[in-house]
């Protein structure tokens, strides 16, 4: 009904709009911009750092409806899906969501066990995106704890040149060969709408909604109406159904400008076990039913966030204040199988909960000198965190932790020559829980010509403990398997170099390519090792990790066709250790490619992208049974195919599609170890096969 609802809402706001111009001209000042890990939002080709965007037309281009089926595009970042959880999290050069710091608009982002890190990027929708962001490496100096492998930055639109704007859309997609529009039906069903106001040459204001569900996929499961007892009972990926709203209002004048925005994300997944029970009715007469004990989560999360940009002076600020909150609730209830039933009688109670306060504040142009200047700021983070039992074995307690990190940090910027850009920085990290952390990075920039860049970038990193690895404590006849408090926190560090480079080769035609190399070597990274045999498991900071990336891109474009193919090359040593045994140190290499291909027919305005990536197999050293071996993990190919077709004056566009049209689903994989009481799999659960969608925009 819900779904009906914002379907017809969705609609209507549709029939009662006017048109207007297509807003390309503050689109391709959009581009051409950047903010991560800078003093002030300015021009790419000037970033000190090398910064991958992914724009807003190339994000509609996909017909991509999260960050998660965004960045899956990008070489050398996998999204890592829990189907059991709903969660999926992004892998940078091998190192996984714990490593990458997910931001929007310079914040990071609230989840279930702290701030930044973890964070299920089908959470964040792209319905009032203007860009993604991406730096690979350590960002320690710039964004403090988790910066690790990366940061992702997602920049959301705060302006616009027309009076009143509003854009709606409905997407409707099948999940591999199901699709169904009726209430517990099958597919995914999507509704946007975003409503953008100029008041005045000062005053602006944005509200957006957006409604994504997901019915689930069966796979080589039967369903949650099938009641045999072969364990055969459910879905292999579980229904999802989101709902978002924003708002922001921004006041710009002069050099100050200000802005408040606030999101709200509520979110249901369903769980249905595949265990099934029989049970005796008691009714004298021999009667039995069978049942499932199911499990619904239920996620709220509340962002609020204040952002100030002025001068004081000549110096100018950049403030950002944030409240952020998650409650991740669950409760179990009995479901009948046969009467399709579902007990009523339960409990709901929070699984995962974390409260964060937040600011972080920056100060620069003290000598107001083009040649020289430098940054002070500070970031303060005060996390009230929780954590159910059954969210872990903690020793028959629920887990509440308060943690208070303060952090400030100095860079400065040199511009040597009109050529030649130094930025050194450094940040002191103090902690109420663990030791002070100390980060350090330099950056340069040499300009070889006019529209090619070097860049070379060192930085280091750290990451704290989270709750399993400090509160973990399972044991029993079987299992020995305790956290440890007094973990240390992981350090690492990252060394880059960049090339990029474009021209004009004639005719219309321009190329750009770029090289790519980076080397990352983490200390000190936490593991569950066995201590004692046979199964005694304690985590502990014993393990090396390092990640070797050679990468090289190139596109070529000329007035309606692109082309752009990507290369990398990945080597991983991780150095894991158990008792007397220790794996081997050499480099695994994994070979990924990727294409994008583009084209609009100039009188009818149809437009055809393909999107393409081949990941090659891996191989990594893993222990088990007291010796090491070389696990394997096959590779596989992604492809997905989008054609649009502009109408009524560019006012409605139909977009139609294939995505997953190799119809990937789980891949082998001999990774996984049976360590603890987790069973090991020689399956990876990755995507639920080939989809087809259909989606209807109206801008105005």
């Amino acid at each position: 009904m819900k779904k009906k609802m914002l379907s017809i809402l969705s609609l209507s706001a549709v029939l009662w709009v006017n048109a207007q111009e297509k807003d390309s001209l503050q689109q391709k000042k959009i581009e051409e911009v950047v903010i991560t890990g800078q003093y002030m939002q300015q021009s790419i080709n000037k970033s000190i750092y090398k910064v991958e965007v992914i724009d807003a037309n190339q994000i509609k281009s996909m017909a991509a409806t999260n960050a998660a089926e965004v960045l899956n595009q990008s070489l050398n970042i996998q999204i890592t899906p829990d189907t059991n959880s709903g969660n999926s999290t992004a892998n940078i050069l091998g190192l996984g969501g714990a490593y990458v710091k997910i931001l929007i608009d310079n914040i990071p982002v609230v989840g279930d066990t702290g701030l930044g890190s973890n964070i299920d990027l089908t959470k964040l929708s792209l319905s009032n995106i203007e860009r993604i962001e991406v730096v690979k490496g350590s960002m320690g100096v710039e964004y403090g704890n988790g910066a690790l492998a990366g940061v992702i930055n997602i920049i959301t639109k705060k302006s616009s040149t027309k009076k009143l704007s509003i854009r709606a859309a409905l997407q409707e997609e099948t999940v591999r060969n199901s699709y169904d529009l009726r209430k517990k039906g099958q597919g995914r069903h999507i509704q946007n709408i975003n409503v953008g106001y100029n008041f005045n040459d000062n005053w602006f204001t944005n509200i957006s909604f957006n409604h994504n569900q997901f019915m689930g996929y069966d796979g080589g499961q039967q369903g949650y109406k099938y009641y045999k007892q072969d364990n055969l009972r459910g879905k292999d990926w579980n229904p999802k159904d989101q709902y978002e709203a924003n708002a922001l209002i921004r006041y710009s004048k002069s050099k100050t400008s200000l802005f408040y925005k606030a999101s709200y994300l509520n979110e249901t997944f369903n769980y249905y076990n595949p265990k099934v029970d029989r049970v005796s009715l008691n009714d004298g007469q021999g009667g039995v039913t069978y049942q499932s004990l199911d499990r619904n989560y239920n996620t709220e999360r509340w962002i609020h966030q204040f952002n100030i940009q002025t001068n004081l002076g000549h110096i100018r600020y950049m403030g950002d204040f944030s409240y952020q909150n998650q409650n991740r609730k669950f409760y179990d209830y009995t479901y009948d199988i046969p009467s399709k039933i579902k007990d009523t009688n339960y409990n709901e109670q929070s699984y995962y909960k974390t409260d964060v306060i937040y600011s972080r504040g920056m100060f620069s142009n003290f000598l107001d000198n083009k040649k020289f200047d430098f940054q002070l700021g500070y970031e303060l983070d005060h996390t009230n965190g929780y954590a159910a039992l059954i969210a872990g074995e903690f020793d028959g307690n629920n887990i509440k932790r308060k943690i208070f990190t303060y952090g400030t940090f100095l860079s400065a910027e040199w511009n040597i020559s009109d050529k030649l850009s130094l930025r050194p920085g450094a940040r002191l990290s103090v902690s109420d829980r663990f030791d002070n952390q100390f980060n350090y990075s330099l950056s340069a920039r040499y300009k070889t010509s006019e529209n090619s860049n070097l860049r070379g970038v060192f930085g280091t990193a750290n990451r704290y403990p989270n709750y399993d690895e400090l509160f973990t404590y399972f044991v029993n006849v079987n299992h020995d398997i305790q956290g440890n408090p007094d973990l240390k926190p992981e350090n690492g560090y990252s060394a880059g170099l960049f090339w990029d480079q474009g021209f004009d080769i004639g005719n219309g035609w321009k190329f750009n390519y770029n090289l790519e190399a980076l080397y990352v070597d983490l200390n000190d990274k936490i593991e569950n090792v066995m201590i004692v045999r046979p199964s005694t498991y304690k985590y502990m900071n014993l393990d090396k990790y390092r990640s070797l990336l050679f990468a090289a891109n190139a596109n070529i474009v000329k007035d309606q066709f692109s082309l752009g193919v990507r290369t990398s090359l990945n080597g991983i040593s991780v150095s894991k250790q158990e008792m007397d045994v220790q794996t081997p140190t050499d480099f695994q290499y994994n070979f990924q490619v990727g294409a994008n291909a583009a084209y609009k027919l100039e009188g009818p305005k149809t437009a055809f992208n393909l999107y393409y990536k081949f990941t090659g197999p891996g191989r990594q050293y893993v222990i088990e049974n007291e010796a090491f071996r070389l696990a394997k993990t096959d590779g596989f190919h992604m492809m997905d195919f989008i054609v649009s077709q502009p109408f009524w004056k560019d006012r409605l566009e139909l977009a139609v599609g294939v995505k997953n049209i190799f119809d990937v689903t789980t891949i082998n994989s001999t990774n996984s170890t049976a360590s603890g009481h987790n069973a090991a799999t020689d399956r990876l659960n990755l995507y639920y096969g080939r989809s087809y969608f259909a989606r209807l925009m109206y801008q105005f």
